[in-house]
Parts: C-alpha cells; sequence; structure tokens
C-alpha cells in the first residue's frame, strides 16, 4: 500500500480522501465528548486533527496557538503569519494550572509503546544511564498520563516502536497506573494512530485492542508489523471517511498548505 495513494470516500462526501484525512479524522474522533476542556495537540497531524473536532463536533474546546494564546477562531496550521485572535491569553507557566486540573486532552507521539500504552520517548538501550540513543527524556509525559486524557499519534506503525518492553518508561501504561491505586484514577489512554490504523485500550485488562483498520490494510497487516498481541476483535471496522464538511474544512481552512502529509513517508 502507498501511504500517499488515495482511498475511496464514502458516498456522503462526493470527493476521495487521502490516507493523511483519514488519520486526521481517526485521531479527531479521539476528542469526541470532551467538552469544555483545553484540545492540547502537538505536531502538524494532531493540530489538524484537534482544530477540526473544535471546528464541527466539540465546539466547547479550546486550544492554543501554540505560544501563549487560545484562539477563538480556526487558525490555520503551516501559514507563516497566520496571527491568532485570543480568547485569553496563556502564557507557558499558566499550563501547568491546568495540567494538574486535569481539564486537558494532549496529544503526544512515541518513540516506544508496548500492550498497556508504556510510552518512551526518552532513550534507547537497556541503561538509561549510558542509552544507545538519547532521545527527549521524560519531559511532560509522567505529569500528562497521571493527570489528562492523553492520546498517540505515532507515524510509524513497526515492529521496533510497538514492542514488548519499552526501554524506558516516560509515560505510564495501565499495567503500571494499577499499581499505585487511588493516584492513578484520572489515567486515561484514549486513543493510539498510526498509517495503519486505530487503536485503543478498551479491554477488561487494558490491553491495546485493534478499533479499526484505514482503507487499504489488512489486519495481518497490522499484526505483522506490531511487536506484541493486540486484541483483535472478530469484525474490525475500516475507519471512517471524512464528509464533505469536515474535507472542505481541513483543506481549505485548517491546512490550506498540506503541511500536514509531510508526516507520511
Amino acid at each position: 500500500m502507498s501511504e500517499s495513494s488515495e482511498v475511496n470516500s464514502t458516498e456522503a462526501t462526493g470527493s476521495p480522501a487521502t490516507l493523511d484525512e483519514v488519520v486526521v479524522i481517526a485521531l479527531a474522533e479521539a476528542f469526541r465528548g470532551d467538552g469544555e476542556i483545553l484540545c492540547n495537540p502537538i505536531g502538524t497531524v494532531p493540530m489538524c486533527a484537534g482544530r477540526l473536532a473544535r471546528a464541527t463536533f466539540e465546539p466547547d474546546m479550546v486550544y492554543t496557538d501554540g505560544i501563549a494564546a487560545l484562539s477563538a477562531e480556526l487558525l490555520p496550521v503551516g501559514v507563516p503569519g497566520a496571527e491568532a485572535i485570543p480568547e485569553t491569553y496563556m502564557p507557558y507557566r499558566s499550563l501547568f494550572d491546568i495540567v494538574w486540573s486535569g481539564r486537558r486532552h494532549v496529544v503526544m507521539g512515541a518513540s516506544q509503546m508496548d500492550m498497556y500504552g508504556n510510552q518512551n520517548f526518552a532513550a534507547i538501550g537497556d541503561d538509561y544511564s549510558k542509552p544507545k540513543a538519547q532521545l527527549l527524556g521524560m519531559r511532560g509525559a509522567p505529569g500528562n498520563l497521571i493527570n489528562n486524557k492523553t492520546s498517540y499519534w505515532i507515524p510509524n506503525h513497526s515492529t521496533r516502536v510497538f514492542v514488548p518492553k519499552v526501554d524506558v518508561v516516560s509515560g505510564p501504561g495501565y499495567d503500571r497506573i494499577r499499581e499505585v491505586g487511588e493516584a492513578g484514577r484520572f489515567h486515561d489512554i484514549r486513543r493510539v494512530v498510526t498509517p495503519l490504523a486505530a487503536m485503543d485500550f478498551e479491554t477488561d485488562d487494558n490491553r491495546m485492542r485493534l478499533r479499526s483498520i484505514h482503507p487499504g490494510v489488512t489486519v495481518d497487516q497490522v499484526i505483522e508489523n506490531t511487536g506484541f498481541d493486540l486484541v483483535i476483535p472478530d469484525d474490525v471496522p475500516e475507519s471512517r471517511q471524512p464528509t464533505a464538511e469536515e474535507l472542505d474544512i481541513l483543506r481549505n481552512q485548517i491546512d490550506p498548505n498540506s503541511t500536514r502529509k509531510a508526516e507520511f513517508a
């Protein structure tokens, strides 16, 4: 499958959607039902997804311009000089008040992830003091996972990323959270989206489940590129197509320069 190829849209759209657009929809769906919270996606594809959710089915959400304002209007990504009309200013130091309150849904990345959602973007190698590769570090992942709804956009779906055991835990998964008891009651990994599929943890033991596969992808492809046993339902649906309205907003208002496509090899 070519990741940049077009996939058939539903009859309702009247226009073919590309894989990147299907992925944006799959990630936008992670925000459904969130209501009045801070939408805080990190990266181009997550920003497109969060802003699309805000512009369509989650109008009560607020989102940052990536600097120091909460934007009042639909702000395009990847457009130099596009300035936000602020609902309010939110310098970085103020973000922590929202992080601790839990009224936030963040989308992060991952260099490694296991079946319970333990996430690593700190380092590669068994010895953290002398890693084979130094990555971002812990950053805000521990605080995000213990306080806020968290989703992931992972552009590389492979056995190097989806591993039986992560080398370092930056963001804790469900097995580790169970160990802390009541302190982990706000932990909520909502969605993991890749160029192949969307996954969640809606299982009895909170193991990663295959939620949907993107058009042109097979279940076997997902299994072959995952380094642990996914929970596979009897019937795995295809990820939903964008509506005509969603396509128009994404293509012409949110990302008119198609910067999202750069994250697809």
